[in-house]
């Protein structure tokens, strides 16, 4: 594991053994691939973006095809030009389903030129594929793209990498695109969109279209894969406002304000204003880069209070946290399962949401995100805080096999409901319908967590994981200390273990000692980043 909290590849991407069933295939052709020599003379009039209803063509009428489509932008709000590219595509007959990650770069060919950001999606049309390019380079122009030099500043790019199994060579369009192979740019988040398990057909059938013996795994390596993410040469980023995050640079500290009369740690202690101001306060001045603002206690067998309540409890405290001068460059996270409190504290100036349900208990909040366009925490848990350490909810066979799975799944269900896979945080769900044992599990298995969602999004495994063992019981259990706040000895030692296994958020009460211990398990990992990089990839000093 490395501080970006991406997997050594050799664990994360299949072996190229993998690939020897299919070299019979790679010698003699590509069974079920239709390749097309089309001439775009001809086609007929493409009608405006609103009406794509009658686009499929005869050849492609029968069912939709998946497609990958590639981003890129270095001109003007790069983020918000992917957003309105993609509310456009999902207006034309392109729908979404998937996300890769979102990667900062710097300019090909053209150097002399922004940075570029880039990524890709998956998702499923009917259009057929020229009528897709028509669609693709209509939707650049109503962003206002204009004709440029080769490979100079573009608005927005628009790139069409893969179509169902179809390759297609045209005058105007070449599928798979006939520069995908030297470009770790487009690459690397194409990869995202795949699952290391290989057992999707169509993903078969993109990685066979490669011509490598790897597949497109193969070709990311061969362009350097994560060497090029450690070394910064591409930097995977996050955004938050009009910002970028990088969270691969070190350990960040989320600090807990909790406003509730009856959490397990602090209950009843910050009901008021000038008592929560003052507590943030001192959070920050520990080195919190994050505060958590809840509401609504989800401690084991709560009482739920209604949205309303909780934006009774939560508003005025917000209102007067954002008017401190310490609250400037640090982030606000509010915690909440309720749609409507998601939006409005978003609108008072909240960063993040942050979901223990995973979208499980208010089936309208996933989409509200979505249209909010900011970072989601999606949490592991089953049930809700009352009935989640039933005996039920507690039976796993592999707790960290099942939790991964049950992850994917709450990750697709964000996806479909618009939140980007860039704009996703993932959580265990530490204390969240587990036992002790299985607690120490997951705190030990984060990494094989990771490689397990891996198999299926590929993106999902990078995301940057939190993880919130603070003065949580099963501390107690095993350190016999029933006071939650003499569990703090045992939250370093937890939190320790959890950065060396890849957690690149920890969510803390006492900040000032975990923030210590993340300062030092951040020196380590480093260190041990260091000795394995290969000689000719590290950076000296001149002596």
């Amino acid at each position: 594991m490395n501080s970006s909290g991406a997997l050594e590849t050799t664990a994360m991407f299949p072996s190229v053994k993998l690939f020897k069933k299919f070299s019979h295939t790679l010698k003699h052709g590509i069974k079920g691939f239709v390749h097309l020599n089309i001439s775009s003379s001809g086609l007929k009039s493409v009608p405006p973006l609103r009406d794509t209803s009658h686009f499929a063509s005869r050849r492609f009428s029968s069912s939709s095809e998946e497609v990958v489509i590639a981003l890129g932008s270095n001109v003007g709000n790069r983020v918000q030009n992917f957003n309105m590219a993609l509310n456009l595509m999902k207006n034309s007959g392109i729908n979404i389903t998937r996300h890769g990650c979102l990667y900062e770069t710097e300019p090909a060919y053209v150097t002399d030129q922004p940075l570029f950001l880039n990524s890709a999606v998956r998702g499923t049309t009917k259009l057929a594929p020229h009528e897709l390019l028509v669609v693709l380079k209509r939707i650049e122009k109503k962003l206002g793209r204009t004709e440029g030099i080769r490979y100079g500043p573009r608005l927005i790019d628009l790139d069409i990498l893969f179509y169902g199994k179809v390759k297609v060579e045209s005058e105007s369009l070449n599928i798979p695109h006939e520069r995908i192979w030297e470009r770790p740019f487009v690459v690397a988040p194409l990869v995202d969109l795949l699952g290391s398990s290989m057992d999707d057909a169509i993903e078969q059938n993109w990685h066979l279209l490669s011509r490598n013996n790897g597949g497109l795994f193969g070709v990311w390596e061969k362009l350097g894969g994560e060497n090029l993410v450690r070394r910064k040469e591409m930097r995977r980023v996050l955004p938050i406002g009009n910002h970028l995050w990088d969270w691969s640079e070190r350990t960040h500290v989320m600090g807990v304000l909790n406003l509730t009369p009856d959490s397990f740690s602090d209950g009843g202690k910050f009901q008021d204003v000038e008592a929560a101001v003052s507590h943030v306060k001192q959070l920050i001045s520990q080195g919190a880069d994050i505060i958590d603002i809840g509401a609504q206690s989800t401690r084991p067998f709560a009482r739920r209070i209604s949205a309303d309540e909780e934006l009774e409890r939560l508003i005025p405290m917000l209102d007067a946290i954002l008017k401190i001068p310490e609250i400037e460059g640090k982030l606000l996270s509010v915690d909440t399962f309720y749609a409507k409190v998601a939006s409005e504290a978003v609108k008072k100036g909240a960063h993040i949401v942050n979901d223990v349900s995973g979208g499980q208990l208010d089936p309208e909040i996933l989409a509200a995100v979505g249209s909010l366009g900011v970072p989601y925490i999606t949490m592991h848990m089953r049930g809700d805080p009352s009935t989640m350490q039933s005996d039920e909810n507690l039976q796993y066979d592999d707790v960290c096999r099942q939790v991964a799975s049950e992850l994917c799944s709450r990750v697709k269900d964000a996806e479909l409901s618009g939140i980007p896979s860039w704009r996703i945080i993932i959580d265990p769900g530490i204390g969240f319908s587990k036992n002790t044992k299985q607690n120490l599990q997951l705190l030990m298995g984060l990494e094989s967590i990771r490689r397990q969602i891996g198999e299926k999004n590929v993106a999902a495994s990078h995301a940057p994981l939190l993880v919130g063992p603070s003065r949580k019981r099963f501390l107690g259990e095993i350190c016999n200390r029933s006071n939650p706040i003499e569990r703090d000895p045992a939250t370093v030692a937890a939190v320790t273990i959890g950065i060396l296994d890849g957690a690149n958020i920890i969510r803390v009460h006492n900040v000032r000692d975990c923030l210590d211990a993340a300062k030092v398990c951040d020196a380590l990992i480093k260190q041990r980043e260091r000795r394995l990089l290969p000689d000719r990839q590290r950076v000296t000093s001149k002596p």
